[in-house]
C-alpha cells in the first residue's frame, strides 16, 4: 500500500470535496487505515466513548447545522452498539452517514474477524444499506450515500467499509455531489392554497424537518404569507405534545389540513376521530409516495390532493404563490391554544421534601436560554422531558423526536456544542438517561466542550412507573426504581463541574455556576416523580 493513494485516502479527499471536516467516531481495528488517512487530510476526529453516542453526535450536528453528520466505527458489535441509534435518526429525519469498518472482501464467507451481514442489520433502519466492494469505489459509494441522506425526505444511510478496500491503493475518481430535488409544481401548489383558502378553519401541519433552524425560518414566512396556522410536531406525543399546548383542541376543530412533509402515523392518531373531524378533509405534499398512499389507505376519499416534492422547495413554492387569507381570527385562536400553559403552574411546589417540582426545575432556566439568540435546547427522557418541552423554548432545540427512544442526551449535548461554540446549551434528562451515556462526560471534558445538563432525578424510570399506576395500581408498581445517584459527582470524577439541587431557591445560583465553570456540567435536581402535564384548557 501506498500512503496517499489507499482507499482510505481516497475517502479521506471525498470528505474533503463534500465540505465534511469533523467525524464522530469510536476507533476499532477495522477503520486504523482511515485514522491515519485523517490526520494528512485534516479530519478532526471526535473520539467517543460508545458507537450509539458517535451517531446521536453526528444526528444533533446535523440538525442543528442542516449539514450531513458522519459517524464511523469499527465492524462487527461496533456496528451493532451503533445501528440503534439509526432509528432515532429516521424518525427525526436527520440526515446521518454511519460509516461501518468491515470484515475483508477476500476473507468473506471464510469466518473472517468479526464478519456479519452488516448492510442487513442496518437496512430497516436506514434509507439505503450497503457494502462497498473495491477501493476505487470507496469515494464514489462515499458521495452517494450523502446524497441519499440529504435528498427526498432526509434521514440515516449505512455505508460499510471492508478493511481491504481501505488498505489497498485506489485510483482517483471524480464524484458527485449534487442532490435531486423535486419541486411542487405551480398548478399544485395554487390548487393546494384555494382548497385551504376555502376552508374555514384550515391547517397547515409540517413534521421534523420544519423543526430545524432553517425550517422554523422557512414556515414562518409560509405562515405570514398565507395567513393559515403552521404547525410543526416531532414529539412521538403527538396530538397532546406538550410543547404545543392546547394544539390537540384546535385540531379537533380544523376542517381542512395540510400534511406538508408530516407522516399520518400514530402522532396524529391516523386521521380518526377524536383527534379529528370526521368530515375533515386532507391535503398532502410528501417527498415519498408511500406516505400518500398509506394517507389515502386512512381517510379514504377525504385526501382531496397529494403530490409527491421536497419538502423545502414545497414550502417556498406555497409561500411564493400564497395570498394572504381571512383567517386572522382563527390563526390567532390557535396560537393562543398553543401558548396555553395552566395558571396553577405559577404556584406549583413539590409535596415531597428536598425535592422540586418539574415546572420549579426547570422554568427559570428560560432566562439562560433567553440570553443568546442561537440558544439550543435539548430534552430527553420520559416524562421529565415533556415537562421540559412544556417549560422552555429556545431559537434551537433537539429532542429524542418521534422514535420517542431515550438515552441521546448527552452526545446530542456534544454535537450541539460543535454546531454552536458560543450558544448556552441546556440539555435536560432523566436520571435514568444520564446512565445510558454519562461517560460521554468524559469525551465533553476532554475536547472542552462545556455545556450544562440539567438532570431531573426521582430515583425512578418514571414513565413506566406511570404506567404501572394508571393501569395496575400503586401495590403493583414494582421494578422501576433506581438509587438517588450522586451523577453531578460522577460528572466531576470525569473533570466537569456538577452540584446537586434539592431546593427551588438554589436552582439558579447553580446554573449560574455550571455556566460560568467553562466546563461540561450537571446539576443534579432531585425532582417529584409526576405524570407528564396533559394540558387542556378545560379540565
Amino acid at each position: 500500500m501506498s500512503r496517499g493513494r489507499r482507499g482510505a485516502d481516497r475517502l479521506a479527499q471525498a470528505f474533503s470535496q463534500a465540505g465534511v471536516k469533523r467525524l464522530f467516531t469510536l476507533s476499532g481495528n477495522h477503520i486504523m487505515p482511515f485514522f491515519d488517512a485523517a490526520i494528512d487530510a485534516g479530519i478532526e476526529l471526535v473520539h467517543a466513548r460508545h458507537e450509539a453516542a458517535a451517531v446521536h453526535m453526528a444526528d444533533a450536528w446535523a440538525r442543528l447545522t442542516g449539514q450531513t453528520g458522519v459517524a464511523m466505527v469499527t465492524g462487527g458489535p461496533g456496528h451493532t452498539n451503533a445501528v440503534t441509534a439509526l432509528y432515532t435518526a429516521a424518525m427525526a429525519e436527520s440526515p446521518v452517514l454511519l460509516l461501518s469498518g468491515h470484515a475483508p472482501t477476500d476473507q468473506l464467507g471464510m469466518g473472517a474477524f468479526q464478519e456479519m451481514a452488516q448492510a442487513e442489520i442496518a437496512a430497516p433502519l436506514a434509507k439505503a444499506s450497503w457494502t462497498s466492494t473495491s477501493p476505487d469505489g470507496l469515494a464514489g459509494d462515499f458521495a452517494k450515500a450523502v446524497r441519499v441522506a440529504r435528498s427526498g425526505r432526509p434521514g440515516p444511510v449505512h455505508l460499510s467499509l471492508p478493511s481491504d478496500c481501505l488498505e489497498r491503493d485506489a485510483a482517483e475518481t471524480p464524484i458527485a455531489l449534487g442532490e435531486p430535488t423535486t419541486r411542487l409544481q405551480d398548478r399544485d401548489a395554487q390548487a393546494i392554497l384555494e382548497a385551504l383558502q376555502r376552508a374555514r378553519r384550515p391547517l397547515v401541519v409540517t413534521g421534523p424537518s420544519s423543526l430545524t433552524a432553517a425550517g422554523r425560518e422557512r414556515v414562518a414566512k409560509l405562515e405570514q404569507a398565507c395567513g393559515i396556522p403552521v404547525v410543526g410536531t416531532e414529539s412521538p406525543r403527538g396530538t397532546a405534545d406538550p410543547s404545543l399546548g392546547a394544539f390537540a383542541e384546535m385540531l379537533a376543530q380544523a376542517d381542512c389540513v395540510l400534511l406538508l412533509g408530516k407522516r399520518l402515523d400514530f402522532t396524529l392518531k391516523f386521521g380518526k376521530p377524536p383527534a379529528f373531524r370526521d368530515d375533515c378533509e386532507f391535503l398532502q405534499v410528501d417527498a415519498d409516495l408511500v406516505e400518500i398512499g398509506r394517507t389515502r389507505r386512512a381517510v379514504s376519499g377525504r385526501l382531496r390532493h397529494g403530490v409527491v416534492a421536497d419538502f423545502f422547495p414545497a414550502v417556498d413554492a406555497l409561500a411564493a404563490h400564497a395570498r394572504a387569507a381571512s383567517h386572522g381570527a382563527w390563526k390567532e385562536e390557535v396560537r393562543a391554544a398553543i401558548e396555553f400553559r395552566p395558571a396553577a403552574w405559577e404556584t406549583a411546589r413539590s409535596n415531597e421534601p428536598g425535592r422540586l417540582h418539574p415546572v420549579q426545575a426547570l422554568r427559570p432556566l428560560q432566562a439562560l436560554l433567553d440570553a443568546h439568540p442561537r440558544s439550543v435546547f435539548i430534552s430527553d427522557g420520559g416524562e421529565i422531558g415533556q415537562w421540559a418541552q412544556a417549560c422552555l423554548r429556545a431559537p434551537q432545540r433537539v429532542i429524542n423526536g418521534v422514535a420517542g427512544s431515550i438515552g441521546a442526551a448527552l452526545p446530542f449535548a456534544i454535537g450541539a456544542r460543535y454546531a454552536e461554540r458560543e450558544a448556552p446549551v441546556i440539555a435536560v434528562m432523566g436520571d435514568g438517561t444520564f446512565g445510558f451515556h454519562c461517560a460521554e462526560m468524559d469525551t465533553a471534558v476532554r475536547y472542552a466542550l462545556p455545556f450544562t445538563a440539567v438532570v431531573g432525578n426521582d430515583a425512578r424510570w418514571n414513565a413506566e412507573y406511570q404506567i404501572q399506576l394508571r393501569e395496575y395500581g400503586r401495590e403493583r408498581a414494582r421494578g422501576c426504581e433506581l438509587l438517588p445517584a450522586r451523577y453531578d459527582e460522577v460528572t466531576a470524577a470525569f473533570g466537569g463541574h456538577g452540584e446537586r439541587v434539592t431546593r427551588a431557591e438554589d436552582l439558579m445560583p447553580a446554573a449560574r455556576r455550571a455556566e460560568q465553570s467553562g466546563k461540561p456540567a450537571c446539576l443534579n435536581v432531585m425532582i417529584e416523580g409526576l405524570p407528564a402535564p396533559n394540558i387542556r384548557r378545560n379540565g
